[in-house]
């Protein structure tokens, strides 16, 4: 018995950080697929096609370009066995890199939950709108060199075990980023 109650915390201990550690893991895998899928679509789409430029017939599509790349880190977010919840995400990113794919300056674009008053995509509200515009779509470089777009997201994981109860700590925030040049348009 004294032997049982003095390795019993240890264990348990063990245990609760083993299950916390694959809830965290878990978190950061969809967080991962969220924004690889964000990059992708802001990869493919570039600057709204046609030639560049923010003048009248250049990039027609700006406008459905950054709402196309939060629909499609939503989409994960939201999807069955998704352990994410939205109203957890602080912030959304989409941003021009530098050569280390690191923000490039003030040119981001901010992204926050505001349930069903986002911009429409395929009919349907986002629960993301935006909050700063620093890099606009029409500037957005898809000639030789390209642009590399990334996309960030920030959560808050609340911790689901007891594990760090005892440090105080009832949550973490987590934040994953992808980064993918945009494609190329040939011009």
């Amino acid at each position: 018995m004294v032997e049982l109650a003095i390795i019993l915390p240890f264990l348990l201990f063990l245990i609760l950080g083993a299950i916390e550690f694959g809830f965290i893991f878990t978190n950061n895998l969809t967080m991962e697929y969220a924004t690889r899928e964000g990059a992708r679509v802001g990869a493919a789409l570039a600057n709204g096609g046609g030639p560049l430029g923010c003048g009248g017939g250049q990039s027609p599509q700006r406008a459905t370009v950054d709402p196309r790349i939060i629909a499609a880190v939503e989409r994960v977010l939201e999807s069955s066995g998704s352990p994410i919840d939205p109203s957890q995400v602080l912030e959304i990113r989409i941003y021009k890199t530098t050569a280390t794919g690191a923000e490039s300056g003030s040119q981001v674009n901010v992204w926050r939950y505001t349930p069903g008053v986002g911009p429409s995509v395929d009919g349907q509200p986002l629960d993301f709108s935006p909050i700063s515009v620093g890099w606009q779509v029409c500037n957005r470089v898809n000639t030789q060199p390209a642009d590399s777009v990334g996309v960030g997201l920030r959560y808050t994981y609340n911790l689901q075990t007891p594990f760090l109860a005892l440090s105080g700590m009832n949550s973490l925030t987590m934040y994953d980023r992808t980064v993918m040049a945009l494609n190329p348009s040939g011009q």
